[in-house]
């Protein structure tokens, strides 16, 4: 079964001093890069008939997978680690007293701080995980590095990743790595941690808050790509901002850019006959807010679930806006 590319949970433009610019090419290329390798690597593995190949052949595509998931997985709890409470859960950017009291084992929270960016300093120039992890053996918290994706500690849970790698900070940062650990301890989610805390320790988490799309009908990516590929009748609306879009250098294949704050004037222009998926940049208020408007009005209308930058993430077809497109209406 494939695995589906995770809607950003952070809200890039919202971090501090982590520039959204690094923050989406990170999810879109490298993270996109994984979902990719690791769909790839277990469709030759179903392809295959494991008795008739060599034994070196399969030790290979399995290291080779358990690379790639680790990445994936990791990848995702990295882009969960951050965003000072965006990620949908309860939380101001304070550390839970759950999180607070588990840290004592280091001696405080000053203490644990110290180790784990000690950890993350020891990196520099170099590739791997920091990660922050429970395990379920001794029931205590543990700050470990992590080689090559795949290299954690056995029956422990992460709570906590920062991504050592390169491709994580040098488009913004270059070689200065301490600037970019600052800046992401700056910009930890702790209440996502302190749920997934809870979680590991059989604790009930947090409820999520709920947001503009937890009511609305979505669609991923991957069954948008799915629906396009078999040639069915779908109305693809760009509804990124007009001030967003103007500057937009290209944009879903095949999609039609509407400004969101103008529904009413172009609804008429849409077909009732077919449904239609709405994206924005990252799946969050704008989508939602359009697709909520087009679904009052009658529409079978569905956000895509982590917008265009989940769709580049795939691999989905982009292209440039046409002249039309480019050349936006009068405010």
């Amino acid at each position: 079964m494939n695995h589906h590319i995770a809607p950003i949970p952070c809200k890039p433009w919202a971090l501090n001093g982590l520039p959204d610019r690094l923050i989406v090419s990170h999810y879109e290329n490298n993270y996109g890069a994984a979902v990719r390798s690791l769909n790839a690597i277990r469709d030759r593995l179903a392809s295959i008939d494991l008795a008739a190949v060599p034994s070196h052949d399969i030790r290979a595509l399995k290291q080779e997978e358990l690379v790639a998931t680790g990445s994936v997985i990791l990848h995702e709890l990295y882009f969960g680690s951050l965003g000072l409470g965006s990620s949908g859960f309860s939380g101001d950017g304070k550390i839970p007293d759950s999180v607070s009291f588990a840290l004592q084992q280091f001696g405080g929270v000053a203490a644990w701080r110290r180790e784990f960016v000690a950890l993350a300093q020891a990196l520099s120039g170099r590739s791997g995980w920091v990660l922050l992890s429970y395990s379920r053996r001794d029931g205590r918290l543990h700050n470990q590095i992590a080689f090559d994706d795949s290299q954690a500690m056995m029956d422990a849970v992460p709570v906590l990743a920062l991504d050592m790698y390169e491709h994580a900070y040098h488009l913004e940062f270059g070689a200065n790595a301490t600037a970019y650990i600052d800046a992401f301890m700056r910009n930890i989610d702790w209440a996502a941690v302190g749920n997934r805390l809870l979680e590991a320790t059989g604790d009930r988490a947090s409820p999520r808050v709920n947001s503009t799309g937890d009511a609305l009908p979505s669609i991923s990516v991957e069954e948008l790509a799915t629906q396009l590929a078999m040639g069915k009748r779908v109305q693809v609306l760009d509804a990124r901002p007009r001030h967003y879009f103007s500057r937009a250098t290209d944009m879903m294949e095949g999609a039609t850019w509407r400004d969101p704050e103008r529904v009413d004037e172009w609804c008429e222009e849409l077909s009732a006959d077919a449904p239609v998926a709405v994206y924005c940049a990252y799946g969050f208020h704008v989508g939602c807010g359009v697709t909520a408007a087009l679904r009052e009005r009658g529409f079978d209308a569905r956000y895509v679930e982590g917008g265009l930058s989940a769709w580049y993430g795939m691999g989905g077809a982009r292209s440039l806006p046409s002249a039309s497109q480019g050349k936006l209406p009068p405010n």
